[in-house]
């Protein structure tokens, strides 16, 4: 914790790949994953005489991306050269947007504290490539190049420097990935750097209105790490402050093994990058008619799909948020599933526990993919099941791990393995009475007043019978028994 007498300033700067087919100036593949430098052209590869084309899908997404966060949309945006020289810039400058940006004064309400963190633009600009450090014979002496990420369209978010917590950091991020991700402009995916974060941070007396000097961490892609490097770093400039020694303004990275941040560079201003508008393409004008057309594609978002989802199927604002925010899609799969089966609660139970726990146990992310082994309408078949008393709950979550290996339907697999209910209280009763009888000291217990004994003797009949009793029988029976018994040996 940072002492009383200071208070952080923070604002991000969020980087959001968008969901194209395409890169934003020419026709090379997005895709992930592929052999390094195999997708890339004279356009992306900064070659002379090649001339960008702007992609009016990126530019579709960007506006979505606008709308969703309730920002003002200029009418004419204009393309700049931000000029620096890395390796993995091949141009020697990157076309970004700067002094008229697609959109500027928005806002996003913290789904937390409900505190507005405004929003200052978003622009559109192109990815860089990327450097290779390390996986390498030779990486001890060179890094490598790989160009495949160049050019791959991006908006930048810029925040207000509203936020006053590593956490509220913390948790604005994670609402405005959900939001990107539920409108469908980025796929959410932060280990294949589709989204990323820097942080600008500073602290100042408590009271003070004017900011204290700004450092910037740069490149963190997962929230854990903007918490943790947003907390050390409002600490680290504490103690600079309160031990007399100035706060630089610089940039720094944030190392994740030691847990802390180390000196990049020195912070650059705006005139650093000389900043000037890009010749080879024309002002992005944008109509109101378009806007509009944009506007009424948008689908619900998250914050109100929660609201729906407690309104209308009785769940907690828990529940809501953990179909909205741990994996996109679930909500669909639940309400899927809800509708077929007309049980809320059951369906919400099978969605958090065997649906996530499957992902979890497979690193699923996407809930296509599950959908493609057990669709909603598949599961609700074994939740008819169970509710007709036909199987067990334990037999259900079999019958289920058989579903999603075979891909049989859950009645296919009940008749030919033979996992029906036992319901016949004459064929219960001969296997209650052999419980009952080699269980003595359990039925004292039971008879003593210690009711947790019958679900030991409850858990023996399930276990004899492979989980096919029907535990509400077996409950009767072993009652029934116990009280007519005489002596117990």
């Amino acid at each position: 914790m940072f002492p009383m007498e200071f208070e952080p300033v923070i604002g991000l700067e969020i980087h959001s790949q968008l969901l194209t087919h395409t890169k934003i100036f020419c026709g090379c593949s997005t895709k992930f994953g592929a052999a390094a430098n195999t997708q890339g052209c004279p356009v992306c590869l900064g070659l002379p005489g090649a001339l960008p084309v702007l992609n009016r899908t990126a530019v579709e997404y960007a506006i979505k991306a606008a709308l969703a966060l309730e920002c003002d949309i200029l009418k004419t945006s204009v393309f700049a050269r931000k000029n620096y020289f890395y390796p993995d810039l091949p141009k020697g400058y990157q076309i970004s947007q700067y002094a008229l940006p697609l959109a500027a004064n928005g806002n996003l309400i913290d789904p937390q504290n409900n505190q507005r963190i405004g929003i200052t633009r978003i622009h559109l600009e192109e990815d860089a490539g990327k450097s290779l450090h390390s996986g390498f014979s030779d990486s001890g002496r060179k890094s490598y190049i790989d160009l495949n990420r160049s050019g791959v369209p991006l908006i930048e978010i810029v925040t207000e420097p509203d936020l006053r917590s590593a956490r509220q950091a913390y948790e604005f991020f994670s609402a405005l990935r959900e939001i990107l991700v539920a409108i469908g402009v980025n796929d959410g995916n932060m280990e294949e750097g589709s989204i990323r974060c820097d942080a600008n941070v500073s602290v100042r007396p408590v009271g003070q209105a004017a900011h204290g000097v700004k450092t910037e961490v740069k490149n963190l892609n997962s929230f854990r790490f903007v918490e943790r490097a947003i907390k050390f770093e409002i600490d680290r400039q504490i103690t600079e402050l309160k031990e007399g020694r100035p706060v630089i303004q610089e940039t720094r990275l944030w190392d994740a093994d030691r847990g802390q941040t180390f000196l990049m560079r020195s912070k650059e201003e705006a005139h650093d990058y000389r900043y000037f508008s890009e010749p080879d393409l024309p002002p992005l004008k944008v109509t109101e008619k378009w806007i509009k057309e944009i506007g009424e594609s948008l689908p619900e978002l998250p914050e109100v799909k929660r609201g729906h989802l407690v309104s209308q199927y009785g769940l907690t604002r828990d529940q809501a948020m953990q179909l909205t925010r741990v994996r996109p899609g679930l909500d669909r799969y639940f309400e899927q599933l809800a509708e077929r089966t007309e049980k809320s609660r059951e369906s919400i139970n099978w969605t958090l526990g065997e649906i996530n726990r499957k992902m979890n146990d497979y690193g699923i992310e996407d809930v296509k993919k599950i959908e493609d082994k057990v669709s909603p309408e598949a599961l609700a078949e074994v939740i008819m099941l169970v509710d007709r008393g036909t199987i067990s709950m334990k037999i259900a979550k079999d019958v289920f791990d058989t579903m999603y290996d075979t891909g049989q339907s859950a009645e296919q697999i009940v008749e030919t393995a033979g996992l029906s209910q036992i319901d016949n209280e004459a064929d219960l009763k001969v296997v209650v009475v052999d419980i009952v009888s080699h269980h003595g000291k359990v039925v004292e217990q039971y008879r003593a007043g210690k009711t947790s004994a019958l679900g030991f003797l409850v858990g023996k009949v399930m276990s004899v019978t492979k989980g096919k009793a029907n535990p509400k029988l077996a409950n009767k029976l072993l009652r029934e028994t116990i009280e007519n018994m005489e002596n117990v040996t």
